[in-house]
């Protein structure tokens, strides 16, 4: 299989199998919910393609690429709560379509459904597998507590947020490769360069859902445009105009960001902070990190062995995560 068609077909059949109808329904509909809103599921495909790549067998890695899958969906239930958002996936929120103790609570039960996923495992290799996504759990969450600390922090630098987008957002994406080369066969130099791989695509993929977060068609984004900027998030964009404006530009939009702006005036402050944006430079310099670090990641491709074409199937994904618009 190598169509990243056939591998997402394969993967919603088998997330459709796995979702409990059992009672009590006010704990699972709002799972079912979440998980069916669908998304790109690019975690669950990496680890698939993996697993075929090394192994040939994508179907041993089904409930590998479950795990990761309903525990990225977790700490998006999760992360809606914190930022009290409105939309996920074009659709109403978990928290705003049943309530925040629901969402907190079939929230917390994904976690524990996508540790159980890896249970079809045996030793050694369920060992590895546990060891390394308990490993990336912790991180996220280290990585989420950082995004809510800079909110309110007058200084956090760009390496700061680098690192925050590492924890929170790229690990995952290693992990979720790594998870497959392990199922696969791969050896430790090859799923650690895979990982690694997956990490720098990861942050080149967060550095682009921050420009689209304020650029992106509002239609086809799927949740409430330029959210960053009204929650005060200091993303790559804020980082690269603070790196290259003006004297003048950075108070300006130091003071935007440090105070809270009253409802009927967010539309001007959106409107004020993106031109600073675009003053600035920001949005061509982040838009070229983007391909930074994606060429970086391709890099580590190179190193690999396995196949040419097989590299290009890696290489394709993160060119497609790259051009994305939404």
């Amino acid at each position: 299989m190598t169509s990243l068609t056939d591998y997402k077909q394969f993967f919603e059949i088998a997330l459709e199998n796995s979702c409990s109808t059992s009672p009590p329904a006010a704990l699972y509909q709002p799972i079912y919910y979440l998980l069916n809103l669908g998304g790109k599921r690019l975690r669950p495909i990496l680890t698939l393609m993996a697993a075929d790549i090394f192994g040939n067998n994508h179907r041993k890695a089904i409930d590998a690429a479950l795990a990761v899958e309903i525990f990225h969906n977790f700490t998006l239930m999760h992360d809606d709560i914190m930022d009290s958002a409105p939309l996920r996936r074009g659709s109403a929120t978990v928290h705003n379509k049943w309530n925040t103790n629901t969402a907190i609570l079939s929230g917390d039960a994904m976690m524990i459904l996508a540790y159980q996923a890896l249970e079809s495992y045996k030793d050694p290799l369920f060992r590895k597998l546990n060891s390394l996504f308990s490993k990336t759990a912790i991180e996220v969450c280290k990585g989420q507590q950082y995004d809510l600390d800079f909110e309110t922090q007058l200084e956090v630098t760009q390496g700061d947020y680098l690192e925050m987008v590492r924890l929170k957002t790229a690990v995952l994406i290693g992990c979720s490769l790594k998870m497959g080369a392990l199922i696969g066969g791969a050896n430790q130099a090859d799923s650690k360069n895979l990982y690694d791989f997956g990490v720098l695509l990861g942050i080149a993929f967060q550095i682009q859902d921050d420009y689209l977060d304020a650029y992106a068609n509002s239609e086809s984004f799927g949740k409430q445009l330029s959210g960053d900027i009204i929650e005060n998030k200091k993303t790559i964009l804020y980082h690269q105009a603070m790196e290259n404006g003006s004297s003048k530009e950075k108070t300006t939009l130091r003071n935007w960001f440090s105070t809270e702006v009253k409802e009927k005036n967010v539309s001007k402050k959106i409107n004020a902070v993106k031109s600073l944006f675009d003053k600035t430079g920001a949005s061509d310099a982040s838009k070229a990190l983007v391909i930074k670090y994606t060429q970086a990641a391709f890099e580590k491709l190179d190193i690999l062995d396995i196949s040419d074409n097989n590299k290009i199937i890696f290489k394709t994904f993160g060119t497609n995560l790259m051009e994305r618009k939404f």
